[in-house]
């Protein structure tokens, strides 16, 4: 990947922001967008709570489907 070094004026303009932004040229042409960096320190994973009973009952069950079995089911679905 190249790397281009930018002026202090744009790098201040960018340092604080928490959203992406689209980059232009002097006359307004989009050259690209802008993702700021996450610092995932500052985050926690996240994910749907079940309980112990809920998770025993998963690993307990005798119903499994195969993928082709899903896919099937969920075509179905959209036909009707």
């Amino acid at each position: 990947m190249s790397r281009i070094v930018l002026d202090a004026s744009v790098s201040s303009q960018l340092h604080n922001l928490t959203h992406t932004v689209e980059l232009c040229d002097p006359s307004g042409r989009v050259l690209g967008q802008f993702f700021p960096k996450i610092d995932m320190s500052e985050w926690e994973p996240v994910s749907p709570e079940a309980s112990e009973e809920e998770l025993e009952r998963r690993a307990q069950s005798t119903e499994w489907y195969s993928t082709e079995e899903v896919l099937a089911h969920l075509n179905n679905l959209e036909k009707q």
